[in-house]
């Protein structure tokens, strides 16, 4: 189990009954998470005295209960990394902090390089990873369907102080991209994907994982530097093994390049209980 236990801004307070209790800086939130299958022991007051609570809707979808206010958006950090946080309407909040596990490995991976390191960071979402990356030295392209999560990201670079450094930021089918980027050669020392379950691109393109993550993959090898440095796959998938994202970076990157293979799960330890509440997968290959 991969697991960040440096957070200070964020905690992952209680969980049971389907539910979560989190501490994001100074607000506290309660949302649903489909892992969370055992009971809650006991509904204490501070599962009541929260900041918010997402409640999902038999139709489909869901809404927040604010029984608190709340800035329309607050700054937590992360080490030296910052990252604004806002309740979405469909129940996140803008950030994953299981994801600082990932983080922390991706910038030792590129300051122990000693080199210019070029990254590519697809379905890259709000960029903590494309912050995370810049933070250490690299040069990011940042790309994503969702143009307002584009300039999420683009506001999370300018909050942690890091707009001059050299990131490009694309708005654009992720696959359309990568085969633009082959055909004018460009390469990369890194690749990030963290490619959701379903999806539809901007020209309505669409993307299922168990059918499209493999064939993609093989192609973001033909993009890769002569002397790569990772690739990285996370993936919140019901029903994917880590085993599973192994055997396909086996089959292509390792085949390519050799290096070393590692997988597992992610995980956020649980405050009141000790337990560790499971946050999807990753497989990673370095040289």
């Amino acid at each position: 189990m991969y697991m960040s236990t440096d957070w200070k801004d964020y905690e992952l307070i209680d969980t049971g009954g389907g539910e979560k209790l989190e501490r994001w800086g100074d607000v506290v939130l309660r949302r649903p998470d489909p892992q969370i299958i055992w009971p809650l022991e006991k509904e204490a007051d501070i599962w009541r005295n929260v900041h918010g609570h997402y409640h999902r809707s038999s139709s489909g979808g869901g809404q927040w209960d604010m029984k608190k206010p709340i800035p329309e958006r607050w700054t937590i950090e992360y080490k030296h990394l910052k990252f604004y946080i806002k309740p979405t309407n469909f129940k996140h909040t803008g950030l994953f902090p299981e994801q600082a596990v990932n983080w922390d490995w991706m910038m030792n991976k590129i300051k122990s390089a000693n080199r210019p390191i070029k990254v590519l960071n697809l379905f890259a979402y709000t960029g903590g990873a494309t912050v995370a990356c810049a933070s250490a030295g690299a040069e990011v392209c940042h790309v994503d369907a969702a143009k307002g999560m584009v300039q999420w990201a683009k506001e999370n670079v300018a909050l942690s102080g890091l707009e001059s450094h050299p990131i490009r930021f694309i708005t654009d089918d992720v696959f359309k991209f990568v085969q633009r980027e082959q055909r004018r050669g460009n390469k990369y020392d890194a690749i990030i994907m963290d490619p959701p379950s379903y999806g539809r691109g901007p020209g309505g393109e669409t993307w299922k994982l168990e059918q499209s993550l493999y064939p993609f993959l093989e192609f973001c090898t033909t993009i890769m530097s002569d002397n790569p440095l990772f690739l990285q796959i996370n993936s919140y998938t019901t029903g994917i093994s880590p085993t599973v994202l192994s055997n396909m970076l086996s089959m292509t990157m390792k085949k390519r390049y050799g290096g070393k293979l590692s997988s597992g799960e992610i995980g956020i330890p649980i405050t009141k209980s000790g337990m560790v509440l499971p946050c999807g997968i990753l497989g990673r290959w370095e040289a």
